[in-house]
């Protein structure tokens, strides 16, 4: 079993402030750098804040500059990172709840909300998924919040060999237990390590309950955040197996 470390990135995302966003990005991206993290996970839309009302203007391609400094940190420093962002795939094509893989290796790849929460589909429109991530011997399926309240979803992600399902989310304090205790499920039911990344503040007047948190693939918890608040969560794999971490991370 190859070593392997992941993270989820609990970062605070101001409405609309893409510039600023990207910015509290670079040093989460820094900071799982210094972790020795291969793979970092951001919440639901951490670009650009959960706001629906914003998403029509914000939505970009996939591949558009202005993401490009995230792009060339990821690989400087040799950390994939997984970005929110309301996304066309081409310019007049529908918005879509985007989770963008942004490679270690200069790569990117797209993952697309498949599942809408109720009052989404006034802005968005569901996507298609995407293909599951390998680093190293690793298989990682992705989701975006909604998308893991479908059982067959964790399923599809266990069936096409996925050792960790990882979602980035938006959960208050109102869904927090019924949520995490679906991921948890998740883990032990699909013997898969469950990685969520919840927002670390408020976003598009919803409040969350930040506790961002990783399971082992028995169910155990391998480290959570501390309630809301600029945290990582980091776990790491070696011969001896899990071990967790969190850590604060200065916002920008």
């Amino acid at each position: 079993m190859f070593p392997l470390t992941i993270a989820a990135a609990q970062s605070i995302s101001i409405a609309g402030d893409l510039a600023g966003n990207i910015a509290r990005h670079q040093r989460f991206i820094a900071a799982a750098a210094e972790q020795g993290v291969q793979l970092l996970v951001f919440p639901e839309l951490s670009l650009t804040g959960y706001e629906r009302g914003l998403a029509d203007e914000l939505a970009i391609v996939p591949d558009a500059a202005i993401l490009q400094p995230l792009r060339d940190l990821a690989r400087a420093v040799g950390v994939t990172a997984v970005v929110g962002m309301p996304i066309r795939l081409s310019d007049n094509s529908p918005v879509l709840i985007g989770a963008l893989v942004l490679g270690a290796d200069g790569s990117l790849g797209v993952y697309s909300k498949q599942h809408l929460h109720p009052g989404e589909e006034v802005v968005f429109a569901p996507g298609a998924g995407g293909e599951p991530l390998t680093i190293g011997t690793d298989t990682i399926a992705l989701a975006v919040c909604a998308d893991f309240s479908h059982a067959s979803h964790a399923a599809a992600a266990a069936c096409q060999g996925a050792g960790v399902y990882a979602a980035g989310v938006l959960i208050t304090e109102n869904g927090y237990v019924a949520d995490t205790a679906l991921l948890q499920g998740y883990a032990a039911e699909h013997a898969m390590v469950v990685l969520m990344a919840n927002h670390g503040g408020a976003t598009g007047g919803w409040a969350s309950a930040g506790r961002s948190a990783i399971w082992a693939s028995d169910g155990l918890l391998i480290a959570a955040a501390t309630g809301t608040g600029s945290q990582m969560v980091v776990a790491r794999r070696n011969s001896e197996g899990w071990s967790g971490a969190v850590v604060a991370v200065e916002p920008a």
